[in-house]
C-alpha cells in the first residue's frame, strides 16, 4: 500500500512538472529573445535614413537636447539613446511650393544651418558625419552621427554647381523629386494630372545630375520618383542607389512604394530600400481601391503590417538590400502601435529574431546594408575621380516655344 501511494505520488510530481514546464516555455523563451535582442541592439550600427524633425528644428525652434513631451514630436535625442539610434539622416525636406514660388535653395540652406546648430549645442551626443567610416567610429564613441539627405532635387534650383555646394556642406544623398516633378526628373506624385509636363523619367540634365552624384559620392535617392525616372536611375548610375523611404507597392498599392520589378532591379544594382513606417505606405487595408483616409487609431497600420513590408522586401530583394527609413515627424505620428517613436527601434530587431533571422541578416537589416552602400558609393566616386572625371557645368536647355 505505501508503495502504491508513492509511485501515485511520483507520478503526479511528475505531470505537475511537465504540465508547469510546458506552460511557462513561451515565457522563458521569449524572455530568453528578448535579452538576445536588446544585446544585438546594442553591439548593432542603427541607421535610420529618413527623419524629417528638422523640419520643427526650423520652423518652430524646436531644441533635440529635451525630451518632448507635447506627444507632437517623435525624435529627441533621449529617445534617440533609448532606441539606440548610430546614426540619423537628417531629412532636408524643401516643400514643393518652394519649387514654384522660389527660394528652395535658400530653405535647404536653413534646414542644413539647424543641423549643424543641433550638433553644436550637443557634442556629447550628435556628431555630424560625412562617410561610413565617421558613422562607424561615432558609433564606437557612444554618440550619434548626424547625417543630411536633402529630399526634393528643386532644391539645387537646376545647378549641378549649387548641387556640389550642398555635397560639401555635408549631404549625402538627395531624393530626385518630391510629389512634384521638376524640371529634370518625373516624380510619383502628379501621375495622371494630364496640366503637368512630364518628361518621361530623366531628361538629359536629370541624368547630368546623376552623374555628377555618383562623381562626388553622393546616393542617388529615388524615393518619390516616378516608375520611368527609377528606371533611368538605374540605367545611368554608377554607384548604387537607395530608397531612403519607401515600402512595397505589392503589399500596399501606392504610386510611392516600389513594385517587385524594382525591387529586384534595386537590388542587382547593389542598392538599398529602406522602410518607411508611415500607415498610407504599409496599411494593406489602406491601399484597398475607395478606402478613405485612416481616421481612427482602429485604422492605423499594425506592427505586423511593418514588419511584412520588410519581409517581402527581403524575400524579393534579398537581406542585403534592405533597411530602415522611419520617416518619423513626417508622418503625423501615424506609424504602427509599438513603433511610435524613434524610442521603440528595438522592436524591429525583436520582431526580425522572432521570425527566425540570424543576428549577422538583422544586423545588415538595421544598418550594415546601408553603410556598405556608402561605401561602394564612395568607392564609386575616387575612382571616378582618379580617372580623370572633371565636374560638369552642364545647364538645362530651355525647350523651344
Amino acid at each position: 500500500m505505501n508503495h502504491w501511494i508513492a509511485s501515485f505520488l511520483l507520478l503526479l510530481f511528475v505531470g505537475c512538472s511537465l504540465f508547469s514546464t510546458e506552460e511557462s516555455q513561451p515565457i522563458t523563451d521569449d524572455a530568453k529573445l528578448r535579452e538576445r535582442s536588446a544585446k544585438l541592439h546594442r553591439e548593432a550600427i542603427v541607421v535610420d535614413t529618413h527623419n524629417d524633425v528638422t523640419s520643427p528644428i526650423t520652423d518652430e525652434g524646436f531644441d533635440l537636447g529635451a525630451r518632448d513631451t507635447s506627444g507632437k514630436i517623435q525624435t529627441d535625442i533621449p529617445r534617440m539613446k533609448e532606441g539606440g539610434l548610430g546614426a540619423e539622416f537628417f531629412a532636408i525636406y524643401v516643400a514643393a511650393k518652394y519649387a514654384k514660388e522660389g527660394g528652395a535653395a535658400r530653405r535647404a540652406m536653413d534646414m542644413i544651418d539647424g543641423v549643424y546648430e543641433q550638433a553644436r549645442r550637443h557634442p556629447e551626443s550628435l556628431e555630424m558625419a560625412f562617410t561610413s567610416n565617421d558613422i562607424r567610429r561615432i558609433h564606437k564613441s557612444g554618440r550619434v552621427a548626424a547625417l543630411m539627405g536633402i529630399e526634393g532635387g528643386h532644391a539645387i534650383e537646376d545647378s549641378l554647381s549649387a548641387l556640389r555646394q550642398f555635397y560639401r556642406l555635408g549631404v549625402r544623398y538627395m531624393t530626385l523629386t518630391h510629389t512634384n516633378t521638376n524640371n529634370w526628373a518625373d516624380s510619383a506624385g502628379g501621375i495622371g494630372n494630364p496640366a503637368e509636363k512630364r518628361h518621361g523619367g530623366l531628361s538629359d540634365f536629370g541624368r547630368e545630375v546623376v552623374r555628377e552624384m555618383n562623381r562626388m559620392g553622393m546616393m542617388v535617392d529615388i524615393s518619390h520618383v516616378a516608375d520611368d525616372t527609377f528606371q533611368d536611375v538605374i540605367e545611368t548610375s554608377q554607384a548604387p542607389v537607395i530608397a531612403s523611404h519607401s515600402s512595397c507597392r505589392a503589399l500596399t498599392n501606392v504610386p510611392r512604394n516600389m513594385t517587385d520589378d524594382m525591387l529586384k532591379a534595386l537590388a542587382k544594382n547593389r542598392g538599398v530600400v529602406m522602410i518607411n513606417f508611415y500607415n498610407g505606405f504599409i496599411n494593406t487595408e489602406y491601399a484597398k481601391p475607395g478606402m478613405p483616409a485612416p481616421a481612427k487609431p482602429a485604422d492605423k497600420a499594425t506592427m505586423e503590417m511593418l514588419m511584412q513590408h520588410f519581409e517581402h522586401a527581403i524575400k524579393v530583394a534579398g537581406i542585403d538590400h534592405v533597411g530602415i527609413g522611419s520617416d518619423f515627424d513626417g508622418i503625423d505620428g501615424l506609424s504602427p502601435a509599438g513603433m511610435e517613436d524613434v524610442s521603440k527601434l528595438p522592436t524591429i530587431t525583436y520582431e526580425l529574431l522572432k521570425r527566425g533571422y540570424s543576428d549577422a541578416d538583422v544586423k545588415k537589416v538595421l544598418g550594415e546594408n546601408l553603410l556598405r552602400v556608402m561605401a561602394e558609393v564612395e568607392g564609386v566616386a575616387r575612382k571616378m575621380q582618379a580617372s580623370g572625371a572633371k565636374p560638369s557645368f552642364a545647364k538645362i536647355v530651355a525647350a523651344k516655344p
